[in-house]
């Protein structure tokens, strides 16, 4: 009797072993492609939010963001890339950032800013897990195209119609997922003014 328990439990730890060694495999395997589909999903957006550009490294941009992160714990920053017109001038600038306080968890969207209009070109969102037919839909055009040529000085949401260049209008029925996104564009309005202007 006790030597069948044995057995048993030798039998499932050999059979958990070579399921966790399975796993590490396929992760192993799916890590660089899915990782290379992320990194091309984002070139994507980019192109999207900021139209006819071509994008370089922001110097230090790896400190900067380091820095803004640890000041900044409401949300956070992932990306910045410099835009520049056909002619290798500056034009803007691209970014993404992420907030944590989505209905169902973290939202990363994209944006592109004009430097010369101080207004924000377009936007995007990279990832959300919010819920079907009501958050989820901050990825659909209608709610996307509204932030083309608002104000880069900053953004707030209204459920009345906005009424100016600072104003969006909110998700009817998903209000925590459009204060997520607003967030996360103000992070990254914020670092645009305050790392990116006055450094």
């Amino acid at each position: 009797m006790k030597s069948g328990f044995i057995k048993n439990c030798l039998a499932l730890f050999a059979i958990t072993l070579a399921a966790g060694f399975a796993l590490s495999a396929v992760n192993e395997i799916t890590k660089e492609p899915i990782a290379l589909a992320e990194e091309k999903a984002r070139s994507v957006a980019y192109q999207t939010v900021f139209e006819g550009a071509d994008f370089t490294a922001v110097e230090n941009s790896e400190d900067l963001i380091l820095k803004f992160n640890t000041e900044n714990a409401y949300c956070r920053m992932d990306d910045v890339l410099e835009a520049k017109d056909k002619n290798g001038r500056s034009v803007g600038y691209v970014m993404s950032a992420t907030s944590p306080s989505g209905y169902g968890g973290d939202i990363q969207i994209a944006i592109g800013i004009s430097s010369e209009t101080e207004t924000i070109t377009g936007f995007s969102v990279l990832s959300n897990s919010e819920t079907a037919g009501l958050g989820a839909k901050c990825a659909e055009d209608f709610f996307t195209s509204q932030f083309a040529q608002k104000s880069a000085q900053g953004i707030s949401y209204t459920k009345n119609g906005a009424a100016d260049n600072t104003q969006i209008d909110a998700i009817s029925g998903a209000t925590v997922t459009t204060n997520a996104v607003t967030e996360a564009v103000n992070c990254a309005l914020d670092f645009y003014n305050h790392v990116l202007k006055e450094g």
